[in-house]
């Protein structure tokens, strides 16, 4: 068999608004994908899961190529 070299996509997600007033579930995503403060910024590996919590919370975030 031949050894296949998966090369990961990633992206950079910043959090660029408050989650003050949101629904408390937005706050815990932003927290999963590692985003506490305004300002904070994270190179995420995109999979199904990330894509996931990235769509719930993409209002509250800017997203790079990474």
């Amino acid at each position: 068999m031949k050894n296949k070299v998966k090369t990961n996509k990633t992206i950079k997600v910043t959090k660029i608004k408050s989650t003050i007033g949101r629904d408390s579930i937005q706050e815990k995503r932003l927290i999963s994908l590692g985003l506490k403060k305004i300002g904070t910024s994270k190179t995420i590996i995109i999979n199904k899961s990330t894509k996931g919590l990235i769509k719930k919370v993409n209002h509250l975030v800017k997203i790079e190529n990474g």
